[in-house]
């Protein structure tokens, strides 16, 4: 990236939920603030700007990251997922969003983009999940309303789902196939 002065914006270009996006930032715009107001990307939410609350959780390169903590820039030809990119092409809902559901694990939704981007982020890469595991995943997400009790069983059931998806096992008679994000 080429010297700026202040108020000076350089291009940034990457692919988010699989679409090249590209747009104008300063040196010091936060990937958070990029994604929401330059790109309309306004799923990943803003709490804390400390990376503390973990409301503005995404992917970056398939990794989980703070959004309010890692700058525009840094995105720059990387790939990056946001709770957009969770759902079907049709809309329809992904493994984690559908358990989430059926499990009532949310109330008013500001911190569940988050919680999920995170969770997305362990079960796509382990094989062995545990409550444990699952609750230290969360333990860095803030959440008012929950408890997180109903958080821990709908990872739990969406653990189940991804570990059939990475086998291969074949679907019960009478399961319907689900679509993931």
């Amino acid at each position: 990236m080429p010297r700026l002065k202040a108020g000076q914006e350089a291009e940034i270009r990457f692919i988010l939920n699989g679409q090249e996006v590209e747009g104008q930032a300063e040196p010091r715009m936060l990937l958070s603030d990029f994604l929401r107001q330059r790109i309309g990307a306004s799923g990943t939410h803003v709490g804390c700007e400390h990376g503390v609350c973990g409301a503005c959780t995404v992917r970056l390169n398939g990794r989980a990251i703070r959004s309010c903590l890692t700058l525009a820039h840094q995105a720059s030809g990387a790939s990056v997922e946001t709770i957009e990119g969770e759902a079907g092409a049709d809309g329809s809902f992904g493994i984690l969003q559908r358990t989430f559901k059926k499990h009532f694990a949310l109330q008013c939704g500001f911190c569940t983009p988050g919680i999920l981007m995170s969770l997305a982020d362990y079960l796509s890469r382990t094989d062995a999940v545990s409550e444990a595991d699952i609750r230290e995943v969360i333990g860095g997400h803030l959440c008012r309303c929950t408890g997180y009790a109903p958080i821990v069983k709908a990872a739990l059931d969406a653990a189940q789902e991804f570990s059939r998806r990475r086998t291969g096992e074949q679907l019960s008679v009478g399961e319907a196939p689900h679509r993931e994000g």
